[in-house]
């Protein structure tokens, strides 16, 4: 039986499987993600940032990828990368776990239209680097921290449901996402939830798509065509009944919600 069905790669993957230039270390599902997110910043005049150039092949990758427009910046603790600068590249030497020099970076570099987290892979430098340099990348720009396996591992910090992980800090960024539904004072929306669009996660990967995102709103258009069931019509005692039920019910499910009591079979009682 002849096989139909063709694999196409895309630019990356090619770019990565045909070099002969300086040393690219990537996984092979990596690809996919970065031309799904990355495209459609092709050809125009962008800043990237990249945390962990090491032999600096990424950095040249990124070059060929996005064009002559785009200013590339890289991050290395190795002083050596600086070997590794050419047009429209440029290093900046220094730790990704040092907040005092990631602020530095911000008032050097313009605004970040992608910063792509390929540092040390440790949780303390993915979670310092988010907190630092989150506020730097644009307003429709893109955060992107790979090889967040590490977050499994224990030599680097990490573990499975283990608090203070890269992964399980992530996990707060779905809460946040949805905050304007808050009914709870404590939780309410923040600087991240009004400029989040949205959260994307793939094998060792986080995705953050910015985007200005005012409260949502709700409203139906259309005609209506199917008409509600017919429920049983109560009455007296059986009616009060059942709104006393309802409102019991409602009141339980708010003061279990309060004090995070778990689900049980899909509801609070």
């Amino acid at each position: 039986m002849i096989n139909t069905l063709h694999y196409s790669m895309n630019d990356l993957e090619d770019y990565f499987n045909k070099n002969t230039g300086r040393v690219i270390t990537k996984w092979s599902h990596y690809f996919d993600v970065y031309d799904r997110h990355f495209s459609k910043f092709r050809g125009k005049d962008i800043v990237l940032l990249e945390i962990g150039t090491l032999h600096g092949g990424s950095l040249q990758m990124w070059k060929h990828y996005f064009g002559d427009k785009a200013k590339i910046y890289g991050i290395d603790i190795n002083p050596n990368c600086k070997e590794v600068e050419e047009e429209n590249v440029t290093i900046l030497t220094g730790s990704q776990s040092d907040r005092k020099f990631l602020q530095r970076v911000k008032n050097e570099i313009p605004p970040i239209d992608i910063l792509i987290d390929d540092g040390g892979h440790t949780m303390l430098q993915q979670i310092v680097t988010f907190e630092e340099l989150f506020d730097h990348i644009k307003p429709e720009g893109i955060y992107l921290c790979e090889d967040m396996h590490t977050a499994y591992w224990t030599k680097f910090g990490g573990g499975l449901k283990r608090k203070g992980s890269a992964i399980e800090y992530s996990k707060n960024f779905i809460d946040q996402l949805n905050a304007y539904h808050s009914e709870q004072n404590s939780f309410k929306e923040n600087s991240f939830t009004r400029s989040v669009n949205s959260l994307h996660y793939y094998d060792s990967i986080l995705v953050i798509e910015k985007k200005p995102t005012p409260k949502p709103t709700n409203g139906s258009t259309g005609t209506l065509t199917i008409s509600e069931p017919e429920k049983p019509a109560l009455k007296g005692f059986d009616l009060l009944k059942e709104k006393a039920r309802y409102k019991v019910r409602r009141r339980l499910n708010r003061i279990a919600g309060f004090f995070s009591l778990p689900l049980q079979n899909g509801d609070f009682i």
